[in-house]
């Protein structure tokens, strides 16, 4: 494969709450060996998962698989109030790898509970952080993922209803199913902004911005990661041929037939060395950046795990 012009969107790949989050698996290996316990994949992406694996992380689906008293990280994706008490119960020696912009929204969702709104949040069933959002008030809170789902949805009392987004959803549907919500309950109160997180929002714009040059975009991340997914959403509804690759291994040559300009772009949970290996797979003669933002945001590890020797 040879092609004249790789447009590579930036920013792309790791975000401030995933580099959080792997960091902190990281430094607990370094300061206490194999095997850490992670609930749930650390963080949307097969390879972190299996680089961890190698070096001692044991990833478990619930806390039952975590024997008593044993050190266990929360993932980035946060988890419900039931989870947390579990934990306590058995003495899991619980380190909070939870990005803050999730947090943020556990806050909300807690408080809108409490002065008795409904509280509606938009977000995609099944996903782990919509789950987590969910057990903060499990009987005021209601999921939301289409217009016709807001159609269908009957509260208490319409005055008083607030709502909330998963993290990693694509702007341009949120703004669909929001603008539904405000039309049906006139008094919809919520965040000072939408909760989708800097890094998605950015991520999507640096995709608009390569698809309307490309003839096909690349977007490298894993199945299971909402934001990857959104982001070949995002070029696709400009027009764009997009597919999401794990790895570069996942490149079909019929996906780049005919085709001059190749945008790429990756996930908030894809290692920025996996764009590496598919722009040189590419093997382009013409590398060009399309910087949309530039993210300098840095979040705070647990102090349980700031004092790794020899590490800052």
């Amino acid at each position: 494969m040879a092609f004249p012009v790789v447009l590579l969107a930036s920013p792309r790949s790791f975000c401030a709450g995933v580099e959080r989050a792997i960091d902190i698996v990281d430094r607990l290996l370094d300061q206490r060996g194999g095997p850490i316990h992670v609930r749930k994949q650390i963080v949307h992406n097969s390879h972190v998962v299996t680089d961890l694996e190698a070096r001692g992380a044991v990833f478990v689906d619930e806390l039952d698989a975590v024997p008593d008293g044993a050190t266990v990280v929360f993932s980035a994706h946060g988890v419900s109030p039931a989870v947390r008490e579990e934990a306590a119960r058995r003495g899991l020696d619980v380190i909070d790898a939870t990005c803050p912009l999730v947090t943020k929204v556990h806050a909300e969702a807690k408080r809108y509970a409490a002065r008795g709104d409904t509280v509606v949040l938009i977000g995609h069933a099944g996903h782990e952080e919509v789950e987590g959002t969910l057990g903060e008030a499990p009987s005021r809170t209601v999921l939301v993922e289409t217009v016709a789902d807001v159609e269908e949805l009957e509260v208490a009392d319409p005055t008083r209803v607030s709502y909330l987004t998963q993290t990693t959803l694509a702007m341009d549907d949120t703004a669909e199913v929001l603008a539904a919500l405000r039309e049906k309950f006139p008094a919809l109160r919520g965040p000072s902004s939408v909760d989708i997180c800097y890094a998605s929002t950015n991520r999507q714009d640096a995709v608009r911005e390569i698809a309307r040059e490309a003839d096909v975009v690349l977007v490298v991340g894993s199945p299971n990661s909402s934001n990857s997914v959104r982001l070949v959403e995002t070029a696709r509804r400009m027009g764009t041929p997009a597919h999401l690759i794990d790895d570069v291994s996942g490149i079909r040559e019929d996906w780049l037939d005919g085709t001059r300009v190749v945008g790429v772009s990756a996930g908030a949970s894809a290692p920025p060395r996996l764009v590496d290996e598919v722009v040189e797979a590419l093997g382009a003669w013409d590398v060009q950046v399309r910087e949309t933002a530039r993210e300098t945001i840095r979040f705070t590890l647990p102090a349980a795990v700031r004092a790794t020797p020899g590490r800052s």
